[in-house]
């Protein structure tokens, strides 16, 4: 055993028990965050609009911040993005990281001195808790690769902005740089087809032993290097034991993953977003991720079938209860408060507080990653049939992760009224319409990891079919524009 991996190891012991001594203290943890906060925030313009000095508790709170989305804190954010101080948090922000908008295209969330520390430490804890708990630390003696965005940044206004993973790749810690691959320039390629022959090329030879990223972008890779050496992944890299991913459910991939490397490897998950780094996987033994409740985030949690009633409840940590669907909402030390990120989430654990991401508030795709709304494939259709006849009844859209050949797609299933003449027209245009709307969706069509739209026509009635197959034909029922299964692609496609 090296002195790194023992230093590893008490390091892993020594953040274990600090982790402790919050976790087991749940209700206090929170309300020490969120009391600094409000005081935090008292002199920022938007904590005078909303009288912070007059909030002393979370009831308090909840009665004068309404729950908000990015949309409804937008005026406040476009002021920060122009170089106003003191708006959402005090200061300027360090950075902002730009993501894919709902409807109003790019969105910049704001990364302070306060909260970037926080995305660092979440990511390292959630290594050192797998260290903790399995004994392995051996893996700290190879090569770690971190598929991620390109680091170079843009800078506007005096602020610095780009995607999180290129923001957070300026922050790796001194001890792991010459642990860490890829190159700083084969960092930067912007082409990802490049980019993965070169990370191919300089990884092929080394000793991998971690490999961490979106496992849509990882499984390409993977396909890559299998390519290169005619044999498993785990062959080429015989040490590699642990890979870590967040962003889309891992499980529709994990048979796919088990076949390229040849065995299975442990695994850590972690949810982290612009927004914050919310929680990670803390126990292999364990279902589900520790809540961060001491990383400068506030929660409250509407349960997700009362979120579209008038004033919804809004329970703090000490009134969860497990197997519950709530819709998660933050308030930050980055100056994002109330906020609505979209993700509902259910606890399956109390002591600690774990979580699994059970879904969205609203119907989505992102089976790898690309966050597709149901504004955006409607506006897509919208903008396809423009100066045309076309003519459509009813349309939804899933993703097809496992096609017979070929890359997977998203699949529309549209029932026409006046159809094109042309589909593979129209479904480009279509696809075009959703590049130019959701940066991740252009991602992965540029990199090759999907394939741009598939239409599957459906006979006159096949929707009402449907509904009427599930007991929900007529009233206030709609066909969801999005799923992130294939439950109605799966009827549709057999009665069609």
């Amino acid at each position: 055993m090296s002195i790194k991996s023992i230093a590893a190891k008490l390091f892993a012991k020594n953040i274990y028990k600090k982790t402790q001594l919050w976790s087991k203290n749940p209700v206090a943890t929170q309300q020490a965050v969120f009391e600094s906060l409000i005081k935090d925030a008292q002199q920022t313009q938007f904590g005078k609009d909303h009288h912070f000095d007059q909030i002393k508790t979370t009831e308090d709170f909840a009665k004068k911040v309404p729950i908000r989305d990015y949309e409804d804190l937008k005026s406040y954010v476009e002021k920060v993005v122009k170089g106003e101080e003191n708006v959402l948090w005090k200061g300027k922000p360090l950075y902002f990281a730009k993501t894919s908008g709902t409807t109003s295209g790019a969105k910049y969330i704001p990364l302070t001195k306060e909260s970037m520390p926080y995305h660092i430490e979440a990511a390292r804890n959630a290594i050192l808790h797998y260290i903790n708990e399995t004994g392995k630390a051996d893996f700290v003696d190879g090569k770690m690769i971190f598929l991620q965005g390109s680091p170079i940044l843009e800078e506007k206004y005096g602020i610095k902005f780009g995607r999180l993973s290129g923001i957070v790749a300026h922050f790796v810690p001194k001890y792991l740089q010459k642990n860490r691959m890829p190159s700083w320039e084969t960092n930067c390629i912007e082409d990802w087809e490049t980019k993965i022959d070169a990370i191919v090329e300089e990884t092929f030879d080394e000793n991998m032993t971690v490999i961490s990223g979106i496992p849509s972008w990882v499984q390409m890779y993977f396909e890559r290097l299998q390519q290169k050496g005619g044999k498993p992944v785990g062959d080429i890299f015989k040490n590699f034991n642990l890979f870590i991913y967040g962003g889309v459910n891992y499980e529709p991939y994990r048979a796919k993953f088990e076949n390229l490397i040849g065995r299975k490897v442990d695994s850590i998950e972690l949810f982290p977003a612009s927004e914050g780094f919310f929680a990670y996987q803390d126990s292999q033994k364990e279902k589900g991720m520790l809540l961060l409740l001491n990383a400068g985030i506030f929660y409250e949690f509407i349960k997700s079938d009362e979120f579209y009633t008038e004033n919804p409840r809004r329970y703090t940590i000490g009134e969860i209860e497990l197997g519950v669907n709530y819709v998660m909402i933050i308030s930050t030390n980055a100056g994002l408060w109330a906020y609505n990120i979209g993700d509902t989430v259910q606890f399956t654990s109390l002591k600690p507080y774990r979580v699994i991401v059970s879904g969205r508030i609203k119907h989505y795709i992102s089976a790898f990653g690309e966050h597709v709304i149901g504004k955006e494939v409607e506006s897509a259709l919208q903008e396809a049939m423009e100066g045309t006849n076309i003519r459509v009844n009813e349309f939804t859209v899933a993703p097809q992760i496992n096609p017979e050949s070929g890359l997977p797609y998203h699949e529309w299933f549209i029932e026409f009224e006046n159809q094109p003449e042309n589909l593979n027209t129209f479904a480009e245009a279509i696809d075009n319409a959703m590049r130019k709307q959701n940066i991740y969706y252009d991602d992965l069509i540029v990199g090759n990891i999907l394939q741009k739209v598939v239409i599957t026509k459906v006979p006159k009635n096949g929707f009402q079919e449907y509904m009427k197959s599930i007991g929900k034909l007529g009233g206030q029922n709609k066909i969801p524009r999005l799923s992130n299964d294939r439950k109605i692609a799966d009827f549709l496609s057999k009665n069609n």
